[in-house]
């Protein structure tokens, strides 16, 4: 990468898995208007013939990760997991009795558990929440189950149970093998725990095995990023998310372990992820949008060249499948014109849900200013590029694009027409800069932010 281009564009901007990002929600629905979100997204999944989606966030995880920044509880008790699996499970009664689907079936096209540590819960606790969840569901024909799995807690036993309710699809959190980086962020995990995982995946029919690595964590070097990437090329994974590193110990205390003296600095960070992206293309991984790395066989690299490649809080999937509902604390819904994401803390959230209401604290209904803006940043993230010539692609806000992506196009980042943006192969690396000259949020809010923190 050329250095001063990376110097020149190294401002703070979002991931853009949304769009308003979370920090500019400004009206949030009330259970009543988010439940009539769903219904219309029901409604239009039904005529689409697509399904819908439900994503179910486990908390739970035995010990700490310090660079992590999800909501978890850590303990090492589970006696936890079979209240709170009952409170899931009536959470998705709930929403069944409110979207007056008691007595018939959602048609599940997509399911995901995140956390925490899903593989937290026992074989016959995964047993018992997934039968209670598609109990009242039936599988769209194009259906995919994925799951978040730790390598230190998972067992064959628990990879049996996923299979029989038709998971195909695990990821795994490597981050990096390093022992001395492994120490400071506290997830100590060897390539052989790793490899024992994916091995007996793939024995028993799983077809996607990921791995998540992050850049810029603290004592990582190139060397550290070479040594685990050729661990991980020999385990030849199908698809890697690489992630970098945020430090914010103001909001993830835990982070205080170390200090901004053990990290990598700005020019050493972007190092190791060019090191890295190096090293995963001369092995035959493909960039996928931003972050993301996949073989030729992987559905995200055929959704590329397919032009259906989506974006949402999970990150790259295969296709767009919406609504999504989202049961469990902190998890976040999404039925295209409207967000909504559940009690953050553990007990409001369980007692919401016993008290027989929609545990939502906080969330958007999106004007048609921010659909219009969604779709854009959208195409950007997954297609490169986007046009709005139409009328019913128009908004004011897009008449300053050009103007804001002049220093970008002069530097050979995008291609710009009156009516349309591209983002080069070269400019790939700056995707969120150009996201944010279509973010008329943080641009009204935050009229100070750059997209580029100096000029020639």
């Amino acid at each position: 990468m050329n250095v001063e281009l990376y110097r020149k564009y190294n401002v703070a901007g979002p991931r853009y898995t949304s769009y308003p990002t979370v920090p500019y929600w400004d009206l949030s629905p009330t259970a009543d208007e988010w439940v009539n979100s769903l219904k219309g997204a029901l409604d239009k999944a039904q005529i689409d013939n697509t399904g819908a989606a439900i994503y179910v966030h486990i908390p739970f995880c035995e010990s700490l990760c310090t660079y992590c920044g999800c909501n978890t509880r850590i303990t090492r008790n589970h006696g936890v997991s079979g209240p709170y699996i009952q409170t899931i499970l009536k959470e998705f009664s709930l929403y069944r009795e409110k979207l007056g689907m008691v007595g018939k079936k959602l048609k599940l096209s997509e399911l995901h558990f995140g956390g925490g540590t899903p593989t937290f819960f026992t074989p016959a606790e995964l047993t018992q929440i997934l039968g209670g969840l598609m109990e009242h569901c039936e599988l769209h024909p194009d259906y995919e189950f994925s799951i978040e799995v730790d390598p230190r807690v998972t067992s064959f036993e628990h990879l049996e149970v996923l299979k029989k309710f038709n998971f195909r699809r695990i990821s795994l959190g490597i981050q990096d093998f390093d022992p001395k980086v492994q120490d400071i962020v506290h997830r100590v995990q060897s390539v052989e725990q790793v490899r024992k995982i994916t091995d007996d995946a793939r024995s028993l029919g799983f077809t996607s095995v990921n791995y998540d690595l992050i850049y810029g964590l603290p004592l990582q070097t190139i060397n550290s990023v070479e040594q685990t990437i050729a661990h991980v090329i020999t385990l030849k994974p199908d698809r890697i998310a690489f992630y970098g590193y945020a430090h914010v110990p103001w909001i993830k205390a835990s982070q205080r372990r170390f200090t901004e003296a053990d990290l990598p600095s700005g020019d050493e960070k972007r190092a190791l992820y060019e090191r890295g992206r190096e090293l995963l293309e001369a092995a035959g991984y493909i960039e996928i949008g931003m972050d993301h790395f996949a073989l030729k066989t992987d559905s995200l690299t055929t959704a590329t060249h397919n032009k259906t490649l989506h974006r949402n809080f999970m990150g790259y999937t295969s296709r767009s499948v919406s609504p999504i509902l989202a049961l469990g604390v902190s998890a976040i819904g999404d039925a295209w014109t409207s967000f909504a994401q559940n009690e953050k803390l553990l007990e409001t959230y369980t007692s919401l849900v016993n008290e027989n209401k929609i545990p939502i604290m906080r969330g958007h209904l999106l004007n048609e200013e921010d659909l219009i803006l969604r779709q854009h940043i959208l195409n950007l993230m997954t297609k490169m590029k986007t046009d709005w010539s139409n009328p019913q692609d128009q908004t004011p806000i897009l008449d300053h694009v050009v103007e804001k992506l002049s220093e970008m196009q002069k530097d050979g980042l995008v291609k710009l027409t009156a009516t349309s943006c591209e983002v080069t192969e070269e400019g790939r690396a700056f995707l969120r800069n150009v996201c944010m000259a279509f973010d008329a949020r943080l641009i009204r809010k935050a009229p100070e932010t750059k997209l580029f923190s100096q000029t020639v």
